[in-house]
């Protein structure tokens, strides 16, 4: 499978040529110029009287001419330095992987041997939590959620849109699929859903806390099945051994009665290593989130990352402004502030 994915950066904005704004210090050299040097003067004995008379509207507006010169200064400036909008782009290449999770809604998921917070709780909570943040680490792969318990059905079929599979992850109950263990009709359902699919690797997490109880296809032929077709399965087992205690809702409301655990190791353990897979054992919250961790190392996807920048020039921003102010400067020399010798 290979995806390709646009991520476009924020726009951006630079100089591509920094070191003209070193001229920006002669600003106030400029300045002190036009305001302050000495002009040739007449030696009169005083000025009191003149003092006295208003300056007219020509005079008030004279210093302009030096601003105007000043500000077209620094916008030339601006405009050597090549002020740019930037746009980066990111193609993405990815050579993914497609996997499919199998997961048990059977009602024994209802045992309260795990721990969350702190807090007891079902298997299945726990799961959900795991499951949630193993998915937001696979980003570049197709994902996919195959629900079952005395039937299984697919819940979510295999998307790049993980935002719609963890909805459906949420939604997940407790007996929603039944109250027994379809573990063959889970890999024969999921290996429906990955057999035509042309990328490099197809995965099945298998993820049970019983024995094979219901359905018509038995778990190890599903696997055979499962290998021609180059899927490869991880088999986990959750959930402490021997006796769990379970909730009951009952008319004395609810009760906690222990039942023993039925898992199959064996048969998971067989059904991972035809596949080249591998089983796991998760009896807390840690191990599961290892379990994870693991599957996730393992099956890296490939991906192949270009870059590609784009920039359109915005110096005119500031030259044609600057011309303009030198063109103002130029006829308003030439006329209104036009000086007789």
């Amino acid at each position: 499978m290979n995806d390709m994915i646009d991520a476009i950066n924020p726009i951006f904005f630079h100089f591509k040529d920094p070191y003209y704004l070193l001229l920006l210090f002669l600003a106030p050299v400029l300045y002190y110029w036009e305001f302050y040097r000495r002009e040739p003067s007449i030696l009169y004995p005083s000025i009191k009287r003149l003092k006295k008379i208003k300056p007219s509207l020509k005079v008030k507006l004279y210093p302009l001419r030096s601003w105007l010169k000043i500000i077209a200064f620094v916008l030339i400036v601006f405009g050597l330095s090549r002020f740019q909008k930037g746009k980066k782009s990111t193609e993405i290449i990815t050579h993914g992987v497609d996997i499919v999770m199998a997961i048990d809604t059977s009602g024994s998921m209802n045992a309260l041997d795990f721990e969350l917070e702190g807090e007891r709780v079902d298997r299945l909570k726990v799961i959900k939590n795991v499951v949630n943040d193993f998915v937001k680490t696979r980003k570049s792969d197709r994902l996919g959620m195959v629900v079952f318990g005395t039937m299984a059905f697919t819940q979510c079929p295999l998307t790049l849109d993980h935002g719609v599979l963890l909805s459906f992850l949420k939604s997940l109950t407790i007996g929603m699929a039944g109250e027994s263990t379809a573990i063959g009709s889970a890999i024969g359902t999921a290996v429906n859903r990955l057999k035509e699919k042309k990328s490099k690797s197809k995965i099945l997490i298998l993820l049970t806390d019983g024995a094979n109880t219901a359905g018509d296809i038995d778990p190890i032929q599903a696997a055979e099945i499962a290998k021609a077709f180059d899927i490869k399965i991880y088999t986990i087992g959750v959930g402490s051994r021997g006796q769990v205690p379970v909730k009951i809702d009952t008319p004395f409301g609810p009760q906690y009665q222990y039942i023993q655990s039925d898992l199959d190791e064996e048969s998971l353990q067989k059904i991972s290593k035809m596949t080249g897979g591998k089983y796991y054992r998760a009896t807390d919250l840690e191990e599961l989130k290892k379990i994870y961790t693991e599957i996730d190392l393992l099956e890296k996807s490939k991906s192949k990352v270009k870059h590609h920048m784009e920039y359109k020039e915005l110096y005119h921003l500031f030259v044609i402004p600057a011309l303009l102010l030198l063109l103002l400067y130029l006829l308003l020399d030439l006329t209104y502030f036009r000086r007789t010798p």
